[in-house]
């Protein structure tokens, strides 16, 4: 793009010379609709003395602008040097035309009726110019919990069609007061056309209802700062939906929360008042956080991040319990800050939802459904659209990588270097859903939505699928989903009426990594996690390919294992370790009613099925190194292995076991010997047996490494989310001389099937 500015400047000072006015036409896509790019283009015209127009076109930028030659290259330069910090403006079309003859620049109104070509911007959190505003007494926003500029506030979850402009958002029924009007009308205001643009006056309000109470807008405020202060649990109305608060320091409130929301066990994101120069004053007081991890807590995505708890550790002790993080965030709206603030300190801040579900949205729906876990509601009149849960990041060999794909980066827009051949759905996996469109050289992909097992899940994956189209001016033609035939997804894939293809669950996975790197030309990807159905129908889980995209090699997995009990083997991790001990000839009798029964049906092979999954090794290490032999939430027993395990332990030798259909098998058998050695301490224990996969696994890379070339190593998978396993792994291959890659955008859980599938979609097209 700057070779061919620089092409032009010489031909252009040649006609500047002899005083000749010139005209030019730009298209500018990219992210540059909702982030203030229109005012920016009219100022830096006006600065620079040119004439024309801007105007959003169908998910771009049109601009005419004429003047003299040297003017137009300072101008199209800028237009990519100097955009507004949340704009991507990339050069689509520059070309010269006739000049008009314009008295001046001007902004019109959008173009109706274009080849659509959306930008779909996420929320943003609350800018600087803002947050002054908000705590200034004398500006006419001081203190209001709904302030927003171009640079910030609401979009994805207020938006209903593109372009976005006021009319098609949930903004359209608040009709701006005159002092508004104005700064939207003005080009030089930093409010021109920011779409969620309010007031006091005119825009949305609180309501506070509880505790035979109702109060309105400060009052409302007030109100919910009592509750809290009180040990209530008060569920509060954000921009994407509702989180469940209460004092995060108080025992009695964090208990009663958990026991309400029945979550007794499952880590509590906290939401920290933002202090000092950096903001991160507060969260220092309870967490030691890397310079990565504090860098990822003040991105502008605000996300969830996983940080070390300080020892003594000054909030309640049931926040995260048996674990040494905490997830921690800084406030993104308005409202939040206004609420620390008054607070005081920090907040637990959950999902305001029942176990797996979206959150909720609607104001009615809130206190229906939260009713017996709430003592008290802060509401606001502004509808959500769609709801958007908050993104969570872990800092893994000190890059930032995505856990949960939500507010303040999803829908997520990534260009490839490849084209689809046509518009392609992908509808993800069972849990941790999302879904992803892929077009042209595009994909999207969106927001967190769940485990699809509830209605209302199902209501909002139907709704995502339906509103992206829509949004994006997209239709598929056809549809990609996992190779189990009882998920949700598949299903609904089926009843579609779009052609289907399917992709193997953890070749899904391996495609994802792959679409973060497309420089690399072969791989050798181990995709660990807990469940996903192979081509043969067992469970598999502990995988390694060869290949690419559309052309994955299964050649390497770990010694599978029969378990029993169905979808109870995830929450019942004694059933793992049961597995390992009868698979090895060894005794094992849990404290458990029905082990007895279970024991029984293992040896007739009744209700059980072989796995290979890395997931379930790690359930038996939690079973058998910590007792933990029921599991209250998805990898709780895992988790609590990693916190306790020593970071020095050594490895002991696993095995790998060439297979009669040419798959390499780690061995899992020599490991029991110290799972089960009771004269160890359980952090020795939990050390040897992360540093033995670790070993293991590069030991099968270098053994296939001497007969399969590859360019680079892969590690993905929701097992790899396990910073003390992925660390040790790393290093061990990168000693050996090999290049490690892991997923950074996209989670590399369940979370990044459907964006694998739309990688995998695209390598059968160029297979």
């Amino acid at each position: 793009m700057f070779g061919q500015i620089r092409l032009r400047r010489r031909f252009l000072r040649t006609i500047e010379a002899n005083g000749t006015l010139l005209a030019r036409r730009l298209t500018v896509a990219g992210r540059v609709q909702g982030v203030g790019f229109r005012p920016f283009v009219y100022r830096t015209a006006t600065e620079l003395r040119l004439a024309g127009w801007v105007r959003n076109g169908a998910g771009m930028v049109d601009i005419h602008v004429e003047g003299p030659a040297g003017a137009l290259v300072q101008f199209e330069t800028a237009l990519f040097a100097e955009a507004p910090p949340l704009a991507k403006p990339t050069l689509k079309a520059s070309t010269e035309t006739r000049v008009e003859g314009f008295p001046d620049f001007e902004i019109r109104h959008s173009e109706a009726g274009a080849e659509p070509d959306n930008h779909l911007p996420p929320d943003l959190f609350c800018c600087d110019d803002c947050l002054a505003e908000l705590h200034d007494p004398a500006e006419r926003r001081h203190a209001y919990a709904f302030t927003n500029c171009t640079q910030c506030g609401p979009r994805y979850t207020i938006i209903t069609a593109l372009p976005y402009d006021r009319p098609s958002t949930s903004m359209a029924g608040f009709d701006l007061c005159p002092e508004c009007r104005a700064e939207y009308e003005n080009p030089l205001d930093r409010r021109f056309h920011a779409q969620p643009l309010a007031c006091p006056v005119c825009g949305p309000r609180l309501t506070f209802r509880g505790k035979g109470q109702e109060r309105d807008g400060d009052d409302a405020l007030n109100a919910a700062v009592a509750a809290l202060r009180a040990g209530n649990v008060v569920a509060v109305k954000g921009i994407g939906g509702y989180h469940l608060m209460c004092d995060a320091a108080n025992d009695g409130a964090v208990a009663t929360l958990r026991e309400r929301k029945h979550r007794p066990d499952k880590p509590l994101a906290v939401l920290f008042p933002q202090r000092g120069e950096d903001g991160l004053d507060a969260v220092r007081l309870a967490l030691d956080p890397s310079p990565e991890q504090e860098k990822a807590l003040t991105d502008p995505a605000r996300s969830i991040v996983l940080a070390r708890k300080r020892a003594p550790f000054p909030l309640s002790g049931r926040l995260a319990p048996g674990l040494e993080e905490l997830g921690a965030f800084l406030p993104y709206s308005p409202l939040h800050v206004l609420l620390l603030d008054a607070f005081g300190g920090p907040l637990v801040a959950t999902s305001g939802n029942t176990s797996g579900e979206p959150v909720i949205i609607d104001n009615r729906e809130a206190e229906t459904r939260l009713g017996q876990v709430a003592d008290a509601f802060l509401h606001h009149n502004r509808p959500i659209v769609r709801p958007a849960d908050d993104s969570v990041t872990r800092v893994i060999a000190g890059v930032p990588r995505a856990i949960r794909l939500g507010r303040g980066i999803a829908p997520m827009e990534i260009e490839i270097g490849r084209a689809f051949a046509k518009p392609t759905l992908a509808v993800g996996g069972h849990l941790k859903n999302t879904i992803a469109l892929g077009w042209g050289n595009r994909i999207v992909v969106s927001p967190h939505i769940g485990e699809l097992e509830s209605a209302r899940s199902r209501e909002v994956f139907g709704q995502v699928i339906a509103d992206l189209q829509a949004l994006y001016g997209v239709r598929a033609a056809r549809v990609f989903c996992d190779l189990h035939p009882d998920y949700v997804s598949t299903r609904w894939a089926e009843a579609c009426g779009l052609p289907l293809s399917r992709v193997q669950h953890h070749r899904a996975h391996a495609s994802a990594l792959a679409g973060e790197h497309f420089e690399v030309g072969t791989w050798l990807t181990f995709t660990w996690d807990g469940v996903g159905y192979g081509d043969d129908g067992t469970i598999w889980g502990g995988e390694a390919f060869l290949g690419c995209p559309g052309n994955w090699q299964r050649v390497a997995s770990i010694r599978p294992f029969g378990v029993t009990g169905g979808d109870r083997v995830g929450r019942e991790p004694w059933r793992s370790a049961a597995g390992l001990m009868w698979e090895a000839g060894r005794a094992f009798a849990p404290q458990a009613d029905t082990s007895r029964l279970v024991a029984q049906a293992w040896e007739k092979g009744l209700g059980t099925l072989a796995t290979s999954a890395a997931g379930r090794l790690f359930d038996a290490a939690a079973s058998l190194v910590l007792g933990r032999n029921l599991a209250s939430f998805e990898g709780q027993g895992p988790m609590e292995v990693e916190a306790i395990a020593d970071p020095d332990a050594d490895a002991i030798d696993l095995p790998n076991v060439d297979g009669q259909d040419g798959v390499l098998r780690l061995d899992w058998e020599p490991i029991l010997d110290v799972l089960i050695d009771e004269g160890r301490s359980a952090s020795e224990r939990a050390g040897v047996f992360h540093a033995s996969l670790a070993h293991g696994l590069a030991n099968q890379a270098l053994r296939l490494a001497e007969s399969h070339p590859f360019d680079a190593v892969g590690l993905t998978g929701g097992v790899f989310q396990n910073r003390l396993l992925a660390e040790k792994t790393i290093d061990r291959l990168t000693q050996a001389g090999l290049k490690v890659l892991m997923p950074q955008m996209v989670p590399a859980n369940d979370g990044g099937l459907s964006f694998g599938q739309l990688i995998e979609a695209l390598g059968r097209e160029n297979d």
